[in-house]
C-alpha cells in the first residue's frame, strides 16, 4: 500500500511539473554577430500589404500569435496600447496569425481593437523566421524583435508583460540612433 501511495504521489508531483506554464525565454544572437532581419511580404487582414523592406529604418516587433491561444491573448491589451504610444516614433508590432480562420481572425481583430498589422501565417514567413528560434517556431506567442538598425536583436518565448515588451521597443529604437 505505502508503495502504491508513493507511486501515485511521484505520478502526481511529475504531472505538476509537467503541466506549469513556461517561463518567458529570451535569446539575443550573439553580440559578435549581426543578423539581419528575416524578409517577407504578406497581405494584411485589412488588405494593406506588409513588407519588412518598406520597414527598413524602423523598429518593429513580428509577433506569432492565435486567438485561442490564451497567453496570446493576454499580452494584446498591452501591444495595442505600446503600438499607439510608439507608433509615431517609428515602431509597429506585426502579427502572424497562426492555425487561424481568415474570418474568426477578422473578428477578433475588430473586437480587440488590434491596431496594427495583422498577416496570416504562411510557409513563407515560417521558413523566414524558423530558424532563428531555438528548436525552431513550435509556440506561441513567439515574439522576433528587429531593431531600427535592420538587425534581430531579439527572439522572446512566451507571453511578455507590458513592461518587457516596453523594454525591448526602447531598445530596438535606440539601435537605429
Amino acid at each position: 500500500m505505502n508503495l502504491l501511495r508513493a507511486v501515485a504521489i511521484a505520478g502526481l508531483c511529475a504531472g505538476m511539473i509537467a503541466c506549469q506554464p513556461e517561463q518567458a525565454e529570451t535569446a539575443k544572437p550573439a553580440a559578435t554577430k549581426t543578423i539581419q532581419a528575416p524578409s517577407f511580404t504578406a497581405t494584411a487582414l485589412d488588405g494593406s500589404v506588409v513588407s519588412t523592406s518598406d520597414l527598413e529604418g524602423k523598429a518593429y516587433i513580428v509577433n506569432f500569435f492565435a486567438s485561442w491561444c490564451p497567453p496570446c491573448r493576454a499580452e494584446i491589451p498591452d501591444m495595442v496600447e505600446l503600438q499607439s504610444e510608439y507608433e509615431k516614433k517609428g515602431f509597429t508590432f506585426i502579427g502572424v496569425a497562426v492555425n487561424e480562420d481568415e474570418a474568426r481572425m477578422q473578428d477578433f481583430i475588430q473586437s480587440n481593437g488590434i491596431n496594427y498589422p495583422v498577416v496570416m501565417v504562411d510557409q513563407q514567413i515560417i521558413d523566414a523566421y524558423s530558424r532563428y528560434a531555438r528548436g525552431g517556431l513550435r509556440s506561441i506567442p513567439t515574439s522576433f524583435v528587429i531593431s531600427a538598425d535592420g538587425a534581430l536583436s531579439s527572439v522572446v518565448v512566451g507571453a511578455q508583460s507590458k513592461a518587457a515588451f516596453d523594454d525591448l521597443i526602447t531598445v530596438a529604437l535606440d539601435a537605429g540612433q
